[in-house]
């Protein structure tokens, strides 16, 4: 994995290695046939969030948001975090290139998700968001790849805040689909196709931020803020994975079969969500 085994940290410590990473994806991107572009933020500090998008043929101005954060906390390589994301945000990339589709799909992998920057001016996914509202994007659907590569079998190897443990498995084998209330139905329409698609175990979550707030950890938490359906497809970090932002968050702990399943139900959810046309 180029990002986490190669690059390594990517952040405010690490701009050389940060600005390398956003140059990595930059390439593939255009590799896969796209034409990537960049969107600049911050104050003091230049930051990147990297571009590309495929148009779609009958309904180009409606727009499904596909984003994964790129940077890492401090002294991580950030396999899981959030490299294993942008992994799979590429290979769909990729994949979707040949297809035909009526909505436009915006592929973006975000800078600055992590601490310092969540929720502030300089976090790369809320500053697209607020620039999306002010053009008036036709903004449909947003999919946040947060953290995509660990997965165990194990007994009591899960665990959730209080009192999910009551409904869901122990075993931390599966994905999660997890919104804010307000994006319910997008939620349970994407999960359902993914679902028929792939026979890959999966849970769904839609709980309010004031109950359960962990549910707006990552990126879609900035497109909510501006009334647009967005939910989180995650692996559940820390509540199943102990290399969460930490060193030992490396390449050797990922479930590559696991995220290459994931990946092929997602392109799924993205087919239907955009309207095929063949």
């Amino acid at each position: 994995m180029k990002l986490a085994g190669e690059i390594g940290e990517r952040n405010d410590s690490n701009p050389i290695a940060y600005n390398n990473a956003a140059d990595f994806i930059a390439e593939t991107l255009q590799e896969s046939g796209l034409v990537p572009y960049e969107e600049e933020l911050g104050d003091k500090l230049q930051y990147r969030n990297i571009i590309a998008e495929h148009y779609g043929i009958t309904h180009p101005e409606e727009l499904i948001i596909v984003g994964a954060h790129y940077d890492t906390v401090w002294l991580s390589s950030g396999a899981d975090d959030n490299a294993s994301g942008v992994a799979v945000m590429l290979e769909i990339a990729r994949q979707l290139k040949t297809k035909q589709l009526a909505r436009t799909i915006r592929f973006v992998a975000f800078a600055n998700e992590e601490y310092p920057h969540f929720l502030t001016d300089n976090m790369g996914s809320l500053f697209h968001a607020k620039r999306s509202y002010e053009r008036e994007d036709k903004i449909i659907a947003m999919l946040s790849l947060e953290m995509l590569g660990y997965f165990s079998d194990e007994v009591d190897s899960q665990t959730y805040p209080s009192p999910l443990s009551w409904f869901y498995p122990n075993k931390a084998n599966f994905i999660a689909f997890v919104s804010d209330f307000s994006s319910r139905h997008l939620l349970k329409k994407s999960i359902g196709i993914f679902r028929k698609s792939m026979s890959f175990p999966s849970e769904g979550l839609t709980a309010p931020v004031a109950l359960i707030p962990d549910v707006r950890r990552s990126d879609q938490a900035a497109f909510w803020r501006y009334n647009y359906p967005a939910f989180m497809v995650t692996d559940t970090a820390a509540y199943r994975y102990n290399a969460y932002h930490n060193a030992k968050d490396a390449p050797d702990r990922l479930d590559y079969g696991a995220m290459t399943r994931v990946t092929t139900g997602l392109i799924a959810v993205l087919e239907e969500l955009a309207g095929n046309e063949r």
